[in-house]
């Protein structure tokens, strides 16, 4: 069986290290806010080249953060509108109504699945506040005429980079082109810990301070609130993982950049439509999706072979229950991906058998 993730040799490669630091930090009798904490977040600073690092406990936490520093320092207020794409994980748009903000979601751009920006300027109205943009699968979205819009209108960029750290955009990190930035580092993400855990990088000192603040109960001296925070704090544990495998993630994202190229190459079927790829030293592909109107005979018939694939992402948020106020929503190009889309296995453990394998089973398709 071609696993889509293989997650126990994903962290086998590193065990001894993960074994031994676990042990450092069990030993030493500090468990959150100590140095395995502040070495993860000045790491991520200095492979972000530049700006300040905030570890906090999920990815969603990280959004959800950012919104809440910008309303705690007067830039937003409940009310105001975020403009985020539409075919986004459900996490994306958590972050702006847990805040009592309104999503405005706009249609994706069929050939990359990124925010469509040549649709945003329509969607601007008095009470916009940011735009938030997900690189989505590990491809940036980005673009000189979308910070010129926001410049224009005065608005926030926010970048979600669940799925995209280490990916570049003109050379510059995604993460690090906004005004600020949520990381997951979720076990199944390019950069995986063993458990929960997030970031937000941002150049704007005033800012990292308030998440920082917000993030411990809103204190930043013990017993003394500010703000009405949450908890939301890495560990120890988690950080101490994140920096040993934090060394390797640029020849994982090479070795997945691999993969991606000879799917390209060689995957030929006519039934199918392939990732536009753009710069492949770019995208850090964290999923290789695919697109096809057959995609649940595909899956089965891949299942079949010995091939594991994910749906993602199966039903538009839009058409959840808990989204239900949304019912009179109709974004046909967005329906269209969720309808279509199959991410194949892609993963720096796997060998040339299995991607051959996953390969093969598609050309005969």
């Amino acid at each position: 069986m071609v696993k889509f993730l293989d997650l126990q040799k994903v962290n086998a490669q590193y065990s001894v290290d993960l074994k031994q630091v676990a042990a450092e930090v069990i030993d030493s009798g500090w468990y959150l806010q100590g140095e395995q904490v502040k070495q993860f977040e000045a790491g991520l600073e200095v492979f972000q080249e530049g700006g300040h690092a905030v570890a906090v406990a999920n990815g969603l936490d990280a959004l959800r953060l950012i919104l809440r520093a910008y309303m705690e320092l007067g830039f937003m207020q409940e009310g105001d509108e975020v403009i985020v794409p539409a075919n986004t994980y459900i996490a994306t748009v958590l972050g702006i109504t847990d805040n009592k903000l309104i999503p405005v979601l706009v249609e994706p751009d069929l050939n990359t699945f990124n925010l469509d920006l040549n649709l945003i300027e329509s969607k601007i109205t008095s009470k916009t506040k940011a735009i938030m943009v997900v690189h989505l699968y590990g491809r940036v979205c980005w673009s000189n005429e979308l910070v010129s819009l926001a410049k224009k209108h005065n608005l926030k960029i926010i970048e979600d980079n669940a799925q995209a750290i280490g990916a570049l955009w003109n050379g510059t990190r995604s993460g690090n082109l906004g005004d600020a930035a949520g990381f997951s580092f979720y076990p199944g993400k390019n950069l995986g810990a063993l458990g929960d855990s997030g970031a937000v990088t941002t150049k704007d000192a005033e800012l990292a301070k308030a998440v920082r603040i917000l993030a411990n109960y809103g204190s930043s001296k013990k017993y003394v609130n500010q703000y009405q925070g949450l908890n939301s704090r890495m560990d120890e544990m988690q950080a101490a993982f994140l920096n040993v495998k934090l060394r390797y993630l640029e020849n994982e994202t090479l070795r997945r950049q691999e993969i991606a190229n000879y799917y390209i190459e060689n995957i030929k079927s006519d039934k199918l439509v392939l990732p536009n790829a753009g710069d492949l030293h770019e995208h850090v592909w964290h999923l290789f999706v695919i697109r096809t109107n057959k995609r649940d005979e595909l899956q089965d018939y891949l299942q079949e072979n010995g091939i594991q694939t994910l749906i993602h992402y199966p039903i538009p948020l839009y058409k959840q229950e808990c989204y239900s106020y949304m019912v009179d929503i109709s974004l046909p190009i967005t329906e269209q991906i969720h309808q279509e889309v199959l991410s194949l296995p892609i993963s720096p453990v796997m060998n040339i058998d299995e991607i051959e394998k996953v390969v093969m089973a598609l050309n005969k398709f």
